[in-house]
C-alpha cells in the first residue's frame, strides 16, 4: 500500500490543523503543521522585535532558525532554537505576526524547503495555505478544506476563549476577514485552490466527520496504515 502525501488547504477557520490532526491518526500517517512554522517565525519577530516591513531581516531571521515540530501525549509541540514555545504561537499577536511574516516570500522559500525536506518521503498529512499549489503539486491526495465565513469566526472565538481571549463576535469575524484578504491577495504563494484538489465544505460538518472522508478518499487512492 501506498505512503502518500496528502494535502490539506483553506482559509483560517476551516478547522485544517484539527483535522489533519485526525485524518493523520487515522491513516497511521505523520501530522506535518506549516502554519506553525510560520507562527515560530512570527513569535520570534516579535521576541526579537525584527520589523515586519523589513523582508531582507524576517528572511534572514527565518534562516537562522532552527524549527523543531513534534508530538507527546497526543498534542503537538513546536520548539524553537530549541525552546518550547507551544503555548504562545496560538496567541492573537503571534497569529497576527504569522500573517505578516507568511507575505514576505524569502520567508516563504526558506520554510518551503524546510516542508518539503519533511514530507519528501510520503506517510505525511500536511496542512496550510499553499501546500498543495507550491510545496506539494504532485502529492497524491489534495484538499481544499472551507467553511463559511461565520462559522469560521465563531470557530476562531472558540479557540480564543479556550485560551481565556474574550473576544466580541464581531471583533473576531472582521479578523477573519482581514486574513482571508491577506490571503488571498499576497503576491507569493496566495490561498488558491489547486485544480485537482477535492473541495469540502464542513460548515455543517464536525471534525470527525471531514477527517473519515479524507481518510476514505485516501484509502480510494491506495493510502495503507503506516
Amino acid at each position: 500500500m501506498a505512503d502518500l502525501i496528502i494535502a490539506i488547504d483553506g482559509p483560517v477557520g476551516s478547522g485544517k490543523s484539527t483535522v489533519a490532526r485526525r485524518a493523520a491518526d487515522l491513516l497511521g500517517y505523520t501530522y506535518l503543521d506549516s502554519g506553525a512554522m510560520y507562527r515560530a517565525v512570527g513569535w520570534k519577530a516579535l521576541r526579537d522585535g525584527v520589523p515586519f516591513d523589513s523582508p531582507a531581516e524576517l528572511e534572514s531571521l527565518a534562516r537562522g532558525t532552527r524549527i523543531e515540530l513534534g508530538r507527546a501525549h497526543g498534542e503537538m509541540h513546536v520548539s524553537v532554537d530549541g525552546e518550547e514555545v507551544t503555548d504562545w504561537l496560538r496567541s492573537l499577536p503571534v497569529s497576527q505576526a504569522a500573517s505578516r511574516v507568511a507575505m514576505v516570500p524569502g520567508v516563504r522559500r526558506v520554510l518551503v524547503e524546510a516542508q518539503r525536506r519533511a514530507g519528501k518521503d510520503g506517510g505525511v498529512v500536511m496542512e496550510g495555505r499553499d501546500i498543495g499549489t507550491v510545496v506539494f503539486p504532485h502529492a497524491e491526495l489534495k484538499i481544499f478544506l472551507d467553511a463559511s465565513v461565520e462559522v469560521r469566526a465563531e470557530r476562531r472565538r472558540l479557540e480564543h476563549l479556550q485560551k481565556g481571549e474574550m473576544l466580541e463576535p464581531a471583533q473576531v469575524l472582521q479578523e477573519v476577514r482581514e486574513r482571508d484578504r491577506r490571503d488571498r491577495a499576497r503576491r507569493t504563494s496566495p490561498l488558491v485552490r489547486a485544480q485537482d484538489a477535492v473541495f469540502v465544505d464542513n460548515t455543517a460538518m464536525d471534525v470527525e466527520e471531514t477527517a473519515r472522508l479524507i481518510e476514505l478518499l485516501a484509502r480510494s487512492r491506495g493510502a495503507g496504515s503506516g
